[in-house]
Parts: structure tokens; sequence; C-alpha cells
């Protein structure tokens, strides 16, 4: 009988004690400490989101986001050149500058922080930097089309049209579909008063992409060649962007003083008035 009892007291000092081990380690609290891996992850993740809602035009959350994602994890250039484009976004221009100036400590072997820093020279209209940060930027990726375009676009707003040809050119023989660069040729030849070649170039262009700028510049070369033609083609451009209704916004689009003379000639026709009405109504709803 003692022996019966000892065996009792025995199983059950064994179960009261691990009853207990387990009721103390479901009292443990459990932290989960990320570790620098993890949160590269997340800033990365994070900085991709805010590159979305820049693209989709959110550009304040972007802002909020992109700021996150640097205080997460400073040591990351692409993350400053995220937070830059959101800053340029919001037109925060020094910012932007000063973003960009961080993302160089870190890695001044990145082209993209020079062509982003030139895109901001452009916006407040500091060409030679502008073309200095490009220049940059093409001895470290001296094929990057987009670079060379924009390079040829500062010669364009300096009236420097030929060597801004060149530039276009050099561009398209690395991207033969660069309708951008294609279309600002055009541009170009006009305002030497080459107008077959700027016919050429504006119909080269819309072969690629039946865009409302060429459609409008072509329109406008052929203005007194086939008013006809030119009607259809200017109203066709409206209804595809009724912004080009607008001088300033042809002039954002580095229209020169001679195609724009020219335009605005041709969109006094009678016949476009209608149209003319249509665009500028179409901007004030969307504004």
């Amino acid at each position: 009988m003692k022996k019966f009892f000892y065996k009792i007291i025995c199983v059950s000092l064994i179960g009261f004690y691990c009853f207990k081990s387990n009721q103390v380690q479901s009292l443990v609290p459990y932290y989960y400490l990320p570790t620098i891996k993890n949160l590269q992850e997340e800033s990365l993740s994070i900085g991709k989101n805010a590159y979305q809602l820049l693209y989709f035009g959110q550009y304040k959350q972007s802002l909020n986001l992109a700021k996150l994602a640097v205080k997460i994890n400073k040591g990351d250039e692409k993350l400053w050149l995220i937070l830059s484009e959101a800053q340029l976004a919001n037109k925060l221009y020094k910012n932007a500058l000063n973003s960009l100036n961080k993302a160089q400590k870190i890695n001044s072997k990145n082209s993209e922080i020079y062509f982003a820093k030139s895109n901001i020279y452009l916006k407040i209209s500091q060409f030679e930097n502008a073309k200095r940060s490009l220049e940059t930027g093409l001895k470290i990726e001296p094929n990057n089309h987009k670079a060379i375009f924009q390079k040829g676009n500062i010669l364009l707003m300096e009236k420097n049209y030929s060597e801004a040809i060149e530039l276009f050119d050099k561009s398209i023989k690395i991207k033969p579909d660069f309708w951008q660069a294609i279309n600002n040729q055009g541009l170009a030849y006009f305002e030497k008063n080459d107008i077959n070649l700027s016919i050429k170039f504006f119909e080269k262009a819309i072969s690629i992409e039946d865009n409302a700028e060429p459609l409008l510049g072509l329109a406008s070369c052929l203005r007194i060649k086939d008013i006809n033609l030119a009607i259809q083609l200017a109203k066709k451009s409206l209804n595809k962007n009724p912004n080009y209704v607008r001088y300033d916004y042809r002039k954002e689009q580095l229209w020169g003083e001679k195609l724009q003379a020219s335009t605005e000639i041709l969109l006094q026709n009678d016949q476009l008035q209608r149209d003319i009405i249509l665009a500028k109504s179409k901007i004030n709803a969307s504004s």
C-alpha cells in the first residue's frame, strides 16, 4: 500500500512540474528583432510602392513613403533617387537636388544620378548646370539615348539647331524607333526654314507613334501646301491631346517661334473653331 501511494505522489509531482513548466513558457514574451537584411528589404519594398504612387500621380503620398524608405535605409542611393523624383513631382527642387547629392556621395558611378540632376536643373532654367550633369552621366553611360536626346533639347532651347539635330540623330541611331527624337528633328528643321525636311521627320515620327505633337507639327508645315489635310491633322491632334491648343504648352514641348507662329495662324481657321472650343473645355474640365 505504501508503494502504491508513493507511485501516485511521484506521478502527481511529475505532472505538476510539466504543467508549471508549460505555463511558465507560455508567459515568456517573444520579441522579433529584424535583421539589417530584413530592414533593407522592407525599405526597398516601400521605395517601390512610392515609385508606383508617382506613376499614378499620387505625389504627396509618394513623397511620404519615399521619406520613410530613406529613414529606414539611408545607405541605398536608389532610395535617394526615388525620394528626389517624389520631391521633383512636388516641385521641391532644392530638396530634390540635396537628395541627389546624398545619392552621389554613396555611389558617384551611378549615371542616373547625374541625369536626374540635369532634369531638375532644366526645371529651374539652369541650362549650363543641366548640360554639365548630362555630360558627366554620359561619360559613365555614353550610349544612353535619353540623355543624348536631353542634351539635344538643351541645344534646341539655345537655338543651336544644327548641333541639336546631330544629337537627335545620334540618339536615333542607338534607338531607331525613338519617335520623340525624330519629332524634335522636325522642330529644329522648321526653325532652320527647311520645311521639306521638317515634313519628312514629322511624318516619320507619326509612322512610329500617332502622337498629337507630330500631327500638329505636320499640320503647321502643310498649312500653305494643303490646307484641307492640315485641318484634318490638326483636328486629330487636338482630339488626342487638347493641351496642344495652348501656346504655353507647345512652348514647354520646345516649339520654336517660327513653328508657333505658323500654328497660331492655322488655329485661326474657321473650320477649327469648334475643335478649339472643345479642346479648351476639356482642359478646363480636367483642371
